[in-house]
């Protein structure tokens, strides 16, 4: 089988695609033929070193896939070959075959295909726990989503409409923000062109908007912080920008604003069971049509590294995945 692997630490161009022995189930694992990988930021930052948690080299980055049961241990009875699954890796999803428990592979209803099963849980989770859990979005709320052309941006934007918020989607091209208004966004700010604190409190107004999603952080943060109105919520996502940002804490101060931080991946871990029940959530709310993921675009293998640096750039828009048939 062929699979991709970072044998240093680095730029995502320096990932290769290997051949290598093909995989068995272990003691209560399956074998999964991947027929979608999704592509996220975080692998990203693996690939580079960069994140918290640095696995040693060589390893196949991808924590997200969804395809075929192709081999179960006998000691497996809750699947069998033949059946549809999507899965969170973390690590190893990049590969034409993964091997992995059993019980981390979650059967996928017929209304949700490869691709987009192998793209909704990192970023519609985050979504959902962002901004019901964290910042408490109810009906009526205004919520102004930064980076709203890329994944979690989509996400967040399908999961505040869901919820009943007034929805402002900011993004730095007229084909993010048309993927955005495509989502369901009510309004768009293009911030390479237009103030964003100033036209936030337009849409609104002048009252401000209620929550913040920011998945990017830099120079947007304080822009978007003084945008929010009385009691507003500034949710941090993370930093895609690369840049850290500095809040003015009278910024806080003023109008009893709160700052939210968000780490999905780590409460996932921390509380796998209560996460297991959050993707079965979406997953029923994605086969009523109360969510609408985006249809990804698919790439080759061996284009991974190229893939990588789109989303480092920012200049993907939407969710991208692997697909190992291409």
């Amino acid at each position: 089988m062929r699979k991709v692997v970072c044998v240093q630490l680095g730029p995502p161009e320096g990932l290769v695609v290997e051949d290598v022995p093909d995989v068995d189930p272990g003691p209560g694992q399956v074998v999964v033929a991947v027929r979608a990988a999704g592509v996220n930021f975080v692998d990203a930052l693996f690939v580079s070193g960069e994140y918290q948690i640095k696995p040693p080299v060589p390893f196949t980055p991808g924590s997200e896939i969804a395809g075929e049961v192709i081999a179960v241990a006998p000691d497996v009875d809750l699947l069998a070959p033949g059946d549809a699954v999507f899965a969170t890796t973390w690590l190893g999803g990049y590969s034409e075959h993964v091997a992995l428990d059993a019980g981390r592979a979650v059967l996928l209803p017929p209304s949700i295909d490869f691709g987009r099963a192998a793209t909704f849980s990192q970023s519609y989770c985050t979504a959902v726990f962002a901004l019901r859990e964290r910042a408490h979005l109810t009906e009526g709320d205004r919520l102004l989503v930064l980076g709203a052309g890329g994944g979690v941006g989509l996400a967040a934007i399908d999961v505040g409409k869901a919820l009943g918020a007034e929805v402002i989607a900011a993004a730095s091209s007229e084909a993010k923000l048309a993927a955005a208004t495509a989502a369901g966004a009510d309004s768009t700010i293009d911030y390479t062109d237009e103030p964003l604190k100033e036209r936030a409190r337009e849409l609104t107004d002048g009252k401000g908007v209620d929550v913040v999603f920011d998945p990017v952080g830099g120079d947007l943060a304080v822009p978007a912080l003084r945008a929010l109105g009385n009691f507003g919520r500034y949710v941090v996502i993370g930093f895609a920008s690369g840049a850290i940002p500095k809040l003015p804490l009278n910024q806080v101060l003023l109008r009893n604003r709160s700052v939210l931080g968000v780490d999905w991946g780590a409460w996932s871990m921390q509380h796998p069971g209560a996460n297991d029940g959050l993707i079965s959530e979406i997953v029923s709310m994605i086969g009523a049509g109360v969510l609408n993921p985006a249809k990804p675009v698919a790439y080759p293998m061996d284009q991974a590294g190229k893939v990588l640096r789109d989303l480092i750039e920012r200049r993907a828009v939407g969710k991208v995945v692997l697909d190992p048939g291409l």
